[in-house]
């Protein structure tokens, strides 16, 4: 049986934003005050202005990081252990209620469509306070897959 073969292909942003879509798991990094990183598993979208979006309380240790240090990497996985991911690195904005509301619709709305009933939404979202943070891409590692180095290709 043929080895994986590790891949790492560069993107466009258009590219990127493509890929990361259809893709809803991820590890958000922020840095704590001492400057260590602080990874957080999550679920993320992308919004209409091509910002990764993620819901979350003003309390969590990433919302309190990212609006200290907006300095951010968000590691985009796939459903499939063993698919393709990327790193993306970008300045967030932490938004609380209830100016979150309607950012918040949207995040729901790239996820997972419509709502059954949008008004019940909105009042869910203020009465548990929720925040959102949008990360805007700046720079972004090549979508990679894991696996053998290439060299290893036609070794037998």
């Amino acid at each position: 049986m043929a080895p994986n073969i590790a891949t790492n292909t560069r993107v466009s942003l258009n590219e990127l934003l493509d890929f990361v879509r259809p893709r809803h798991r991820a590890i958000l990094l922020t840095r704590r005050a001492d400057g260590s990183p602080q990874g957080s598993p999550l679920t993320c979208g992308v919004d209409d202005s091509g910002r990764i979006v993620v819901s979350t309380y003003p309390e969590r240790a990433k919302t309190r990081n990212a609006r200290r240090d907006p300095r951010v990497s968000v590691i985009v996985l796939s459903d499939d252990w063993n698919g393709p991911w990327v790193q993306i690195d970008g300045t967030a904005e932490v938004i609380n209620t209830p100016d979150s509301v309607e950012p918040l619709v949207d995040y729901y709305r790239n996820i997972s469509g419509e709502h059954p009933d949008w008004d019940e939404y909105r009042q869910a979202m203020v009465k548990q306070g929720k925040s959102i943070i949008r990360v805007t891409p700046e720079k972004w590692g090549p979508v990679a897959t894991g696996g053998f180095p290439a060299r290893l290709a036609s070794d037998g």
